[in-house]
C-alpha cells in the first residue's frame, strides 16, 4: 500500500462511516476499480484498518462528548442527582440492547459471510439495495412521524422496543454494501423519530460497535510485527479518518437540523448510481 493509497482509503472510510452509503462496501468496491493489488484481509492490512476504526471512534465520541460525559456523570459522579443517574441508565440499557442483536447475529454468521466480502459484484449489489432502502424508507416515514422535533434530551422518548428493532435493522450491516447508519437510521424512521433524532442515536450506537471492532482486531495484532512504513502509515490513517469523520458526522447532524427539507433520498440516488455504476464497470473491466 502505497502512502496515497493510505490517504484515500482514509478518506473514504471518514466520510462513508456517518453517512448512509456504506463504509464497508466503498472499502471493498474502490480497490478493485481502481485496480489496487490490495488484500484487504491479509494480517498486514489489520493495523491500518485498525487505526482508522480508531481515528472514526475518536471523532464521534468528540461529537457526542456531552453525551458521553452526561452518562459517566450521572454513573459515576459521587455528585450525581437521581434525576441525573436514571437518564444516563436508561441511555446506557438502550445502547446494550440496541448492540445485541448485531453482536449475536455477528458471531453466528461472520464466517458463513466472508465469502461476501470478496465479491466486488455482490457488495455493488448490496449497495444498490441500500439505495433502494433509503429512498423506500423516505416514502413511508411521514406514516410514522410521532415523536417531537430536536427535544433537549432526544434519546430519553425512545423505548426498549424501539432500540431493540433498530438493534435488528443495525445486522443488515453485516452486509458489505449496506450502510449500518443507513439502516440504523432507517429504523429511527420507521419507530417514528424524526431524522436528527435517529441520526443522534445512529451515531451514538455506532460507537460500542466500532470499539468492540477495534479491541477485536487490536487482540489479533498482538503477534504481528510491525514495520516502521505500516505504523506510519496506520497512524496518518487515523489522523486523515478521524479529521474527515468529525466533519462529515457535523455536517450529517447540521443537514438533518430541517426535519422537514433535507432527507435520505439523496444518499439513496447515489447508492443506486454507485452500486449500478460499479457493477457496469466491474463487468466489463473498465
Amino acid at each position: 500500500m502505497t502512502y496515497l493509497q493510505a490517504i484515500i482509503l482514509a478518506v473514504v472510510q471518514g466520510i462513508t462511516e456517518p453517512f448512509p452509503v456504506s463504509s464497508l462496501g466503498h472499502a471493498v468496491l474502490l480497490p478493485g476499480l481502481l485496480h489496487w493489488s490490495l488484500d484487504e484481509h491479509s494480517p498486514t492490512f489489520l493495523p491500518f484498518l485498525t487505526m482508522l476504526h480508531v481515528g472514526t471512534l475518536v471523532a464521534l465520541a468528540n461529537v457526542f462528548w456531552s453525551d458521553w460525559s452526561a452518562i459517566l456523570l450521572g454513573l459515576f459522579s459521587p455528585r450525581r442527582t437521581a434525576k441525573a443517574h436514571n437518564k444516563a441508565l436508561y441511555l446506557c440499557s438502550l445502547l446494550v440492547i440496541a448492540t445485541i442483536p448485531a453482536v449475536i447475529m455477528g458471531g453466528l454468521f461472520e464466517h458463513h459471510l466472508r465469502h461476501v466480502f470478496a465479491n466486488p459484484f455482490m457488495v455493488a449489489g448490496f449497495l444498490t439495495l441500500n439505495g433502494l432502502l433509503l429512498i423506500l424508507t423516505e416514502i413511508m416515514r411521514r406514516r410514522s412521524l410521532r415523536y417531537e422535533q430536536h427535544t433537549a434530551y432526544p434519546t430519553q422518548e425512545l423505548s426498549w422496543k424501539d432500540a431493540f428493532i433498530i438493534g435488528l435493522w443495525q445486522c443488515l450491516a453485516l452486509l458489505p454494501g449496506l450502510s449500518r447508519s443507513g439502516a440504523t437510521i432507517n429504523g429511527g424512521l420507521m419507530r417514528g423519530l424524526d431524522h436528527l433524532t435517529a441520526t443522534r442515536f445512529s451515531l451514538l450506537m455506532a460507537q460500542p460497535i466500532i470499539l468492540a471492532a477495534t479491541v477485536k482486531e487490536a487482540w489479533q495484532l498482538r503477534h504481528v510485527h510491525l514495520s516502521n512504513t505500516m505504523i506510519s502509515q496506520s497512524l496518518l490513517g487515523a489522523i486523515v479518518a478521524g479529521i474527515t469523520a468529525l466533519i462529515c458526522s457535523r455536517l450529517l447532524l447540521r443537514f438533518f437540523h430541517d426535519d422537514n427539507k433535507n432527507t435520505l433520498t439523496g444518499f439513496g440516488i447515489y447508492c443506486l448510481l454507485a452500486g449500478i455504476g460499479s457493477a457496469c464497470l466491474l463487468h466489463f473491466h473498465l
